[in-house]
């Protein structure tokens, strides 16, 4: 009934999304100081644990179950119901829907991990939950169905390969308006205390990016290939014109600037994907750099303290992925897709812009409003004493290091 190749081929991409988050740990764990390592690794594993709970409870359903050109599905599917081993999954008949369902419940775990970058060393474990939780239902849920989910913008002819506007610009807004929530950290931290530890989880964000774009075409053909081939080439150029530029404008060339340049270079080819000729990933990869690079440097010297340049990076580069979908997409290479600005579709360009930018709106407003609610019923900022004494022994009792 199934193919076996399309399975085992979802089967792995499933599982290289999966092991993005643990590299997210890493990644973060690494930037921070030493007192902080265990509280930022420990948001990313435990967003694994709750939204696993959600999306088996009724969030898969809210995304993918019914509510045809609307705002949120329904909770038809809630629990799994109906969803046994032989259920195919309606989108690619080839391949079980209890793959489909792991597949995207990986997505839906990583993107609200990435905002804690943001908000690293002064915020209350309790208030975190809070936030996951609310965060997850109010935007993750509803623009994934309006998206992927046959809803809203996807009716409109808005396309996103692989979370252009679904995961990059709903976490680079939400972590920019906790910035602003939260304000500035009271407690100096030193910074990247362990850059093998960041390049060991971007060696690991990178591995399972290519199930992140690749496995986005739910079955291995020429689109696939080229998503693969597009992730790689615009992650390479986006690393080494970040390392170019901070040779030039910083004087040295920086470990961590080669590493946060790949990352926005993956962060922007995303939605592009499997859309836009290798040539065109090639500049997304080139202009990402150079763009992003340009944000956080705004960003310092606005003072906003995103502390792993969350917004700067994947908020940023989601929205200019998207844009440069609406510029660059073909259907040359993608019959599924769309022909962009360049191509001679300026429709496609402005709903691409109106969708990421409306995406961006309203998770930077709801994101703000969630934590200004928590905050009356627990507080969401932590004590200065805390950031002093470090958050892994203040909040957690452990701490990473004997000495």
């Amino acid at each position: 009934m199934f193919d076996t190749g399309n399975t085992g081929f979802m089967l792995v991409s499933t599982s290289l999304v999966m092991l993005m988050t643990p590299g997210l740990a890493f990644f973060y764990g690494g930037l921070v100081g030493r007192k902080n390592v265990l509280a930022i690794m420990i948001q990313s594993f435990v967003s694994m644990g709750v939204t696993t709970v959600l999306w088996y409870a009724f969030g898969y359903s809210l995304c993918f179950s019914g509510g045809e050109g609307a705002v949120i599905g329904n909770l038809d599917m809630a629990f799994m119901h109906g969803i046994t081993p032989t259920t195919a999954f309606a989108g690619s008949t080839s391949i079980p829907l209890l793959v489909f369902f792991g597949y995207q419940m990986m997505f839906a775990q990583i993107t609200p991990a990435l905002i804690t970058g943001a908000f690293t060393n002064r915020i209350n474990f309790k208030a975190y939950l809070i936030f996951l939780v609310a965060w997850l239902i109010f935007v993750y849920f509803p623009l994934c169905h309006m998206v992927w989910g046959g809803g809203l913008m996807a009716a409109h002819g808005v396309l996103d390969f692989a979370g252009g506007i679904v995961v990059h610009a709903t976490a680079g807004f939400a972590a920019l308006a906790s910035v602003f929530f939260v304000g500035k950290r009271k407690v100096k931290d030193q910074g990247a205390h362990s850059i093998p530890l960041v390049a060991l989880g971007t060696g690991l964000l990178w591995f399972g990016w290519y199930g992140f774009n690749a496995g986005s075409e739910l079955k291995v053909d020429s689109v696939t290939a080229l998503a693969f081939i597009n992730t790689d080439v615009a992650a390479s150029f986006a690393a080494i014109t970040w390392l170019a530029i901070a040779w030039v404008l910083e004087k040295k060339p920086k470990f961590v600037g080669l590493l946060t340049g790949s990352i926005a270079g993956l962060a922007t080819i995303t939605p592009a994907a499997g859309y836009v000729t290798t040539k065109s990933a090639v500049f997304i990869g080139i202009l990402s750099s150079v763009v992003c690079y340009m944000a956080v440097n705004m960003k310092n010297k606005m003072g906003w303290d995103d502390a792993l340049d969350v917004w700067g990076v994947h908020g940023v580069g989601g929205v200019l992925g998207v844009v440069m979908l609406g510029v660059l997409g073909t259907t040359a290479v993608n019959a599924a897709g769309a022909n962009g600005l360049y191509h001679g579709d300026a429709a496609f360009f402005g709903k691409q812009v109106a969708a990421v930018f409306c995406t961006a709106l309203y998770a930077f407003l709801f994101s703000y409003a969630a934590l200004y609610v928590i905050n009356i019923f627990t507080p969401v900022k932590t004590a200065e004493k805390e950031e002093e004494t470090g958050l892994d022994e203040a909040q957690h009792g452990e701490t990473a290091y004997l000495a």
